[in-house]
């Protein structure tokens, strides 16, 4: 049966006693989220031992918000999979909208990222997403096929029980235009189609495919009804616990 997943990525926000206590909050009112929605955050690096250390006991999983492309060595300001491991993470981000466009992140770079992520036991969340330019050219399928195939189809479907999917319209992130419920559930039923070509109708209807644009309590409801959107990556609304679990309470 498919998880429903909400997803906070903090980005750069947030000290670490911010960070504790807004763990604590997401923590305390956690209670009130349906059972079959299980909540991530992703804080910055340097919050990641403090944060999981506040979130001891709770149902809430951590995850990093990106890793290195190799195991270790001499990649000064890099923080490996194992490290992440070893501090408590079961998740972490990879193909974030931000990370290829301002670190030119690249699609061979995802795969090394993604392969060391699950040999050391975590789960894979993986945007996918097109910009403005593409969007108005009307290649925005081509693009998130793309994306998908040129990292997912260098892995197996046994891998695929450990990767969510996220779709970011980066078009529509801080440029005032706003994607519709119906325009993020093509795209999502998009993805979900590439998955079933490749990997069969049993994995892909088990793929966790989530919406990473801007996701509010207010809009969560409407989005959360579309048959392929299985939850969110959420930014901004995440940095304010009482938002973050609205959010978790639209299903």
């Amino acid at each position: 049966m498919r998880k429903f997943i909400v997803a906070g990525n903090w980005k750069m926000n947030t000290t670490v006693p911010e960070g504790v206590e807004l763990a604590k909050a997401v923590a305390k009112a956690a209670a009130e989220v349906p059972a079959n929605v299980e909540l991530v955050v992703a804080p910055p690096f340097t919050h990641l031992y403090a944060v999981a250390e506040a979130l001891r006991g709770s149902k809430i999983a951590l995850s990093a918000q990106n890793c290195a492309d190799k195991a270790k060595g001499a990649y000064t300001g890099e923080v490996s999979v194992d490290m992440l491991k070893s501090v408590g993470c079961e998740y972490t981000i990879l193909g974030h909208s931000e990370r290829r466009q301002y670190y030119g992140e690249t699609d061979a770079k995802l795969v090394e990222k993604v392969k060391l992520a699950l040999e050391a036991g975590l789960k894979v969340i993986l945007c996918v997403g097109e910009n403005l330019d593409e969007r108005e050219a009307g290649k925005h399928f081509d693009v998130v096929k793309a994306q998908t195939e040129n990292v997912l189809f260098n892995f197996s479907a046994d891998d695929m029980s450990r990767i969510v999917i996220a779709y970011e319209p980066v078009w529509a992130i801080g440029t005032g235009k706003t994607a519709t419920a119906a325009q993020a559930e093509e795209i999502h039923r998009c993805i979900r189609s590439v998955i079933e070509a490749r990997f069969g109708k049993a994995v892909a209807d088990d793929l966790t495919i989530l919406y990473g644009g801007s996701c509010k309590p207010s809009n969560a409801k409407e989005l959360f009804q579309e048959p392929d959107i299985d939850g969110g990556l959420i930014g901004g609304a995440a940095l304010k616990a009482e938002d973050f679990i609205g959010i978790a309470l639209s299903f």
